[in-house]
């Protein structure tokens, strides 16, 4: 696996060479986007992205925990907890191994099908 981290520059940059806006114009689509996905997270909607993935945020109750090590009880509080359910496994299988194949974002779709169908 690849210990690789897709940041948002490299989202704006995808954006700058595939959809053609500037570097400036690329990083503001990807910011309000994923502002518009946190918005909507933190009033308590669920966004789901087609062919990608379903976010929604769960609340989570206060309880009682236990110290593993001494076995005393200690209260913990209530919090909130980002649920992520991902699409990828429903993906067509020439998608993933695409995915699996090139190991990098920079490599285009027609490449990584090339590649794909050379195998």
């Amino acid at each position: 696996m690849s210990e690789k981290t897709l940041t948002r520059m490299d989202l704006s940059e995808a954006v700058f060479r595939e959809v053609g806006l500037s570097r400036n114009e690329s990083a503001d689509l990807v910011e309000n986007v994923l502002n518009h996905v946190s918005d909507a997270l933190v009033r308590g909607e669920k966004v789901k992205l087609s062919s990608f993935g379903t976010f929604s945020v769960r609340d989570k109750n206060a309880r009682v925990g236990r110290n593993p090590k001494t076995g005393q009880e200690a209260p913990i509080p209530p919090s909130s907890q980002l649920i992520s359910v991902s699409r990828i496994a429903s993906r067509p299988r020439r998608t993933v191994r695409r995915i699996r194949l090139t190991g990098a974002s920079d490599v285009s779709a027609a490449q990584a099908s090339a590649a794909v169908r050379s195998k």
